[in-house]
């Protein structure tokens, strides 16, 4: 069965003014419904595909695609795209520009003309989404770091994309903020959620997908099959998840029932005991 993208890059490349391509030749597609772990060692372009992505920058060679139209980068294309595709950079002090969490959530839909009682309606959804309700007359300046990502993370969830692209939104972020900002996302419904992220074991454990992008390209498949490839995680300058690493020592030592999948948690190890 062909599976269609949202959005995908097709023969894309980029490079920086008087710097080598970042990315070239570049066929990348974000399919519905699926979350999507984003890797890769630090120069090795994601962020540059993020914005690829989203429209923040345009394609030096190749197309951006959107549900198989070529993208327009004038106002009414990047208009059209980013009410379906929406970009969280890593630090929120990047996108937190408001007086207000309320203002700042709010700026998107306005922007896009809606009426003011659906701008409420998205704001008050989002909030609610995120569990920053009682926030919303905060000063965003006031914030905690935890509390700020998720403030970023509701504007973009305002816009009520079809794909929400985050940039390292765990990064930061203790153990408990990292596992409430998981089920924050879990809860979306009819968004495809693609997460960029340095740790394999949050990618193997949270995604149904990876992407991970190497010298010369990218490869892309099943989370729990594409990260056990410790070649391929080599090449792209990561290191092992455990969550593999044991389902490997357990079917070898016939300790996995066959055709079960691997224990992607510590909980879920214990399980097997």
């Amino acid at each position: 069965m062909t599976v269609t993208s949202l959005v995908e890059l097709s023969g894309a490349g980029y490079a920086y003014e008087d710097g080598p391509d970042v990315l070239s030749g570049v066929d990348f597609g974000i399919p519905e419904g699926r979350s999507l772990a984003l890797l890769g060692r630090n120069g090795s372009g994601k962020t540059t595909l993020m914005r690829l992505l989203s429209g923040g920058l345009r394609p030096a060679a190749g197309r951006l695609l959107l549900d198989g139209e070529p993208v327009s980068h004038d106002r009414a294309g990047l208009t059209r795209l980013r009410s379906s595709v929406q970009l969280v950079v890593q630090d929120p002090d990047d996108q937190l520009f408001a007086a207000s969490v309320e203002q700042d959530v709010s700026f998107g839909p306005l922007n896009l003309g809606l009426p003011d009682a659906e701008v409420r309606a998205r704001v008050d959804a989002a909030l609610a989404a995120l569990d920053i309700t009682a926030l919303r007359d905060r000063p965003t300046h006031l914030l905690s770091y935890g509390q700020r990502k998720r403030a970023a993370i509701a504007g973009a969830v305002a816009m009520r994309p079809r794909v929400l692209i985050l940039d390292e939104p765990t990064a930061g972020l203790d153990p408990d903020g990292q596992e409430r900002l998981l089920d924050v996302l879990a809860g979306l419904s009819g968004t495809t959620v693609v997460m960029a992220t340095h740790d394999v074991d949050l990618a193997v454990r949270w995604a149904d997908d990876a992407a991970v992008l190497i010298p010369g390209g990218i490869r892309t498949g099943p989370a729990g099959e594409l990260l056990a490839d410790p070649e391929l995680l080599a090449a792209a300058g990561l290191r092992q998840a455990w969550s593999p690493a044991v389902t490997v020592f357990l079917r070898a030592h016939g300790l996995l029932p066959h055709g079960s999948s691997g224990p992607r948690t510590p909980e879920e190890l214990s399980a097997l005991a």
